[in-house]
């Protein structure tokens, strides 16, 4: 059986723990807000396929909730009171095939099958050794998720975009539900943002 070292196996646990709860996020955000906007309501524009989409609107369900926190309040139908700005948003994932080559290196600690560490058995301090050499090379195939979230705010009289925001976000989770709200907090982040701004954003993922 060919063995990991003890410092490579904790790397890797950590790696794969970090993909499973962090989400990462590259979002883009072009901004032209107004300093003074008194009229804070907004209606959401949806195409004809969207009014009936379960999975759409509960999406939309979660802008609502983080565009509250900003002060943008939802205008009540029925009221006669023109809402101010619109919001649109639109997303999409697709799946991507990946492969990948890894080295895997022998254990220095190991020597049952005739290999141990020079440096710290039998010969004293070496200062020509390298560590464990590459005794195989391990092949992983794997599925890579895709998404996008596209969220725009504009005038709702004239159409001026206002904000406009794109988030982009990959990994192997292949639960888009379970991943959009983290897409959504991150496309609202320190909003309104500078126009033209691009970041990384990391949120960990409830357990």
């Amino acid at each position: 059986m060919k063995r990991l070292t003890l410092p490579l196996l904790a790397v890797l646990l950590v790696m794969l723990a970090g993909c499973a709860s962090t989400v990462r996020s590259n979002v883009t955000v072009f901004s032209d807000w107004p300093a003074d906007l008194p009229n804070r309501t907004y209606v959401f524009e949806r195409t004809r396929a969207q009014d009936k989409d379960l999975e759409y609107l509960t999406y939309e369900n979660l802008v609502r909730n983080d565009v509250r926190r900003l002060g943008l309040n939802e205008a009540e139908t029925g009221t006669g009171n023109a809402p101010s700005l619109k919001i649109t948003l639109s997303y999409n994932v697709d799946v991507v095939d990946v492969r990948t080559v890894q080295p895997v290196y022998g254990d220095p600690f190991f020597y049952g099958g005739g290999f141990y560490s020079r440096r710290h058995f039998g010969f004293g301090y070496d200062p020509f050794f390298r560590g464990p050499p590459v005794i195989d090379y391990q092949e992983r195939i794997y599925q890579l998720h895709r998404r996008q979230l596209h969220v725009l705010i504009a005038r709702h009289a004239d159409g001026k975009s206002l904000y406009d925001v794109r988030v982009n976000s990959q990994g192997e989770n292949p639960s888009l539900p379970a991943v959009m709200p983290y897409m959504v907090h991150s496309a609202f982040a320190d909003f309104p943002g500078k126009n033209g701004m691009a970041r990384t954003i990391d949120l960990k993922m409830a357990q």
